[in-house]
């Protein structure tokens, strides 16, 4: 077993763990730094599959994605490792500071905290989409870019199709759609 690669997978999602306040969203940028940019596990469109996938699932996102990523990097134990880092700093900060959050929970200085994170969470998602819509067009180019932007837009918000319908339809077009270069590559060989 590779003890130094264990380490840095407790090391990365304890880190998305303890600094993702608020659960799901905030924690998936900070995943997103530490999988792709600081260990390089990943990629940006194996980030975004696993995000997708993810998604899709029940669940909470930041505690799937350690476990798949965990066990992609250092198999059934860096599942459990990665899992045990991403929950351990919620559980630890539950037990020592529920005492302190329900006597200061109407305390102004608690209030605003709470109310200055949001927008810095929004920020940090905006910046996140902002890749995906870039990778997005690089893939698809900007008009099947902006088609399904527009059309997820409308299924979720107008329609109220529930996220994980659409995120499933959109994988298993994925899955279906032939691949263009491959068939290039093969005829190219071919020949």
């Amino acid at each position: 077993m590779d003890w130094k690669k264990q380490r840095d997978i407790f090391i990365a999602f304890f880190r998305s763990g303890i600094l993702g306040f608020g659960g799901g969203p905030s924690s998936i940028p900070l995943v997103h730094k530490e999988v792709v940019h600081t260990y390089q596990w990943l990629n940006d469109e194996e980030f975004s599959d696993v995000l997708a996938l993810g998604n899709a699932l029940p669940g909470p996102i930041n505690t799937k994605m350690s476990g798949y990523i965990g066990y992609r990097v250092g198999g059934w134990f860096g599942l459990v490792n990665g899992v045990l880092a991403t929950i351990l700093p919620t559980v630890l900060l539950m037990i020592g500071l529920i005492g302190l959050i329900s006597q200061f929970r109407d305390s102004r200085v608690v209030m605003g905290m709470t109310e200055a994170i949001a927008p810095v969470v929004g920020v940090m998602l905006a910046v996140l989409t902002y890749n995906f819509l870039k990778q997005s067009k690089g893939g698809l180019g900007i008009g099947g870019m902006l088609a399904l932007s527009l059309l997820s837009l409308i299924l979720y918000q107008f329609l109220h199709v529930h996220p994980a319908i659409i995120i499933a339809v959109l994988l298993f077009c994925a899955v279906a759609k032939p691949d263009k270069q491959k068939e290039k590559e093969e005829k190219g060989g071919a020949k």
